[in-house]
């Protein structure tokens, strides 16, 4: 039989965990009202597919809420800019907050930054869910958002202020670590952050262990999911047939004939059924 490594870290993390149960709870608990999520709830498109089958639509976000019926509406745990929920109050839903919360750590630290008067950089990718959230709780709005040092360098930046830097919960953690020595060694003075959640970080390092150990690495996630493509990234830089697949049904078996060790990793929003299906299948 193939020998076949899952990732003990694989799957939900807390923050998503937390959004997908108050998600449930409000299918429980709530009759009459209709129930919204502000945009996907997690980016895992076969869990936002079940919700829809119990009622819960998604809120997208350049839809008029002028046109849409007022009720619960849950944020989703990539959280929102400041000024999204006060459009939501002022329009008559009620608000359930899923916001991770290490992702509201980073609200309250860009907000404190800004209020210092600090440069605030935030290291991830700008058009991410996540990201825009946080942006919009920067009370002046400004800020420089980079993804690698070269982005950093190609700014120019004077030194005349205190650089107030944080992270997407899920950037690759030694990437963030390079970026910030860099920084640090152009000589400007730092307030350094690491924002990336702890799961993440274990998550990754779980992950470059068993790829530097398997013939063959299946990584599942969403499409959109962002912290399930550095998986796939970091993975492909220890093991040449890394596949990132969403289901079992993605999987084709032709890929590993003549493999003897498979590991297996999943992102924060993978289902742990859907991991033990594809393990399952690997087996057989």
């Amino acid at each position: 039989m193939r020998n076949v490594v899952v990732a003990e870290s694989a799957g939900f993390c807390f923050g998503v965990k937390r959004a997908v149960e108050i998600v449930e709870n409000q299918i429980k608990e709530t009759s009459g009202k209709p129930i919204y999520t502000y945009g996907p709830i997690i980016h895992n498109e076969i869990v936002v597919s079940e919700f829809e089958a119990n009622g819960v639509k998604v809120l997208e976000e350049d839809v008029p809420l002028d046109t849409v019926e007022p009720g619960i509406v849950i944020i989703r745990s990539h959280g929102v800019a400041h000024k999204v929920i006060q459009e939501l109050q002022e329009k008559g839903f009620e608000i359930v907050d899923a916001t991770c919360p290490f992702v509201l750590k980073i609200h309250k630290l860009v907000q404190e930054f800004d209020e210092k008067g600090y440069r605030i950089v935030i290291v991830g990718n700008e058009s991410h869910p996540e990201v825009c959230g946080i942006i919009g709780w920067i009370p002046s709005g400004e800020y420089v958002c980079i993804s690698s040092a070269e982005e950093f360098e190609a700014l120019n930046l004077p030194k005349d202020k205190i650089i107030g830097i944080v992270s997407q919960t899920t950037f690759n953690y030694d990437k963030f670590q390079e970026i910030v020595e860099i920084i640090s060694q152009k000589g400007y003075d730092i307030c350094a952050k690491n924002t990336i959640c702890s799961a993440t970080e274990e998550r990754q390092k779980e992950a470059v262990r068993i790829s530097q150990n398997s013939e063959a690495m299946i990584v599942i996630g969403g499409k959109s999911s962002s912290n399930s493509r550095k998986l796939f990234e970091i993975c492909q830089e220890n093991c040449k047939n890394t596949y990132f697949i969403q289901t079992k049904d993605d999987l084709d078996l032709s890929v590993l004939q003549s493999i003897d060790d498979v590991g297996i990793t999943a992102g924060a929003s993978t289902p742990k059924k859907i991991i033990e299906e594809v393990q399952e299948k690997c087996q057989n």
